[in-house]
């Protein structure tokens, strides 16, 4: 039989070493305890830390530790459970306690030889294959051994290359207050759920996320996911139209991925009009200027259907990052993610400029008032806007290009 201070022993090592790659606590003594335990190493905030999630009542609950207070958390709720297995990168051992408290400590062979994640993590902003993820194997992409299943590898890079974007636009929001975040048009909600985990998971920064669809299913199904990982007072879905949403405060960060054509622009009016400070959208089916396009100059190129459709698309887009640049924002457009994944790759990238500059935008107007006139076209933003871009007096409309 093994004394408690063994136990303890070893524990202290454990930590102190950094061995640790997986620890988990299983068969709860009481029903009042966590019908399981699993402990992980990751990376807060560029440090060191382990992530504990507990499983209670189909819900799970994460905080995460440094490595002397998760050693202490340990140690206190070792004896809640029948069984502790922990993988080390010497050794594996087996924690048994009886029903009167008697201790069986068994060790053999290390199974598991990859390092904890936080010494083989290239970047800590991205998730890791291995990693055990519980938003990500509840929506399919991974199993519970952290492998990412092969239909879903394009998901799973997508996924990433989402929060490298979201990483590169953090030094724009004030984390002394929590992160105000809506997504529209979120569907199954894989980056919703993806940037939850990041921001508040990864990073530790407090939130309040809402994801809102049209399809009350999707909510419905996303509302249960959100409360079965314990996300809910933090992350809510909601079911309505972009136009009609109203949210309780000022709003820092959009989202907007793969709304269906004008939807993208009530998404961008409703960022610009609550000041966001941060804009992304990822448009899908720009139809609405395939029928407005025309210039005699273009013709070889629009009379053919695919090619016109291409172009438009990319009008369409051109024309909504002129307009926001006009209306406060530095916008770029970037690849998403390779076209070889997805079609809908381009991702409008808007940040809001610190000061007004009247100069900058009447030259921005001027250029995308002779864009505009060139084609011939009336976008949805600039009408959804129009008073606004009405505003100054001085611009003079270019004649049009027959």
């Amino acid at each position: 039989m093994t004394e408690r201070r063994e136990i303890v022993d070893l524990l202290n090592e454990i930590f102190e070493k950094n061995e640790l790659i997986l620890a988990t606590l299983s068969g709860p003594r009481t029903q009042a305890h966590a019908s399981k335990v699993v402990i992980r190493p990751l990376v807060v905030k560029g440090k060191p830390s382990y992530q504990i999630t507990e499983n209670r009542q189909q819900q799970a609950f994460h905080h995460n530790l440094n490595s002397e207070s998760c050693c202490a958390w340990l140690q206190e709720h070792l004896e809640e459970f029948k069984q502790t297995v922990i993988y080390t990168t010497s050794a594996d051992y087996q924690i048994l306690i009886g029903k009167k408290g008697n201790i069986t400590l068994l060790k053999k062979a290390s199974s598991k030889s990859s390092k904890p994640v936080m010494h083989n993590r290239k970047k800590d902003y991205l998730l890791q294959e291995g990693e055990y993820i519980p938003f990500l194997v509840n929506l399919g992409v991974m199993n519970q051994e952290g492998k990412v299943y092969a239909a879903k590898q394009d998901k799973f890079r997508q996924i990433n290359r989402f929060l490298e974007m979201i990483e590169d636009v953090m030094g724009h929001f004030d984390l002394a207050h929590p992160l105000r975040v809506v997504d529209f048009g979120c569907g199954k909600a894989y980056l919703t759920f993806a940037l939850y985990h990041f921001l508040k998971i990864v990073k530790g920064y407090a939130v309040n996320m809402v994801g809102i669809d049209l399809k009350k299913e999707v909510i419905d199904y996303c509302q249960n996911l959100s409360f079965k990982l314990g996300y809910q007072n933090e992350l809510t879905f909601v079911c309505g139209n972009i136009d009609h949403y109203q949210p309780c405060e000022g709003v820092d960060l959009i989202v907007s991925l793969h709304a269906c054509d004008t939807a993208t622009d009530a998404a961008l009016e409703k960022g610009v009009r609550w000041k966001a400070r941060v804009i992304l959208s990822v448009p899908c089916c720009q139809h609405e200027l395939m029928s407005q396009v025309r210039h005699e100059a273009l013709r070889p190129l629009l009379k053919h259907g695919i090619l016109k459709e291409r172009f438009s698309a990319l009008a369409t887009d051109a024309a909504r990052a002129q307009l926001l640049e006009v209306l406060g924002y530095q916008t770029q457009i970037l690849e998403f993610i390779d076209v070889e994944h997805t079609p809908k790759n381009l991702l409008i990238r808007a940040i809001k400029r610190p000061q007004f500059d009247e100069e900058y935008r009447k030259v921005a107007l001027e250029a995308y008032l002779t864009f505009k006139t060139m084609l011939q076209i009336d976008p949805s933003l600039e009408r959804r806007f129009r008073e606004e871009l009405e505003l100054n007096k001085n611009i003079n409309h270019p004649k049009a290009t027959q």
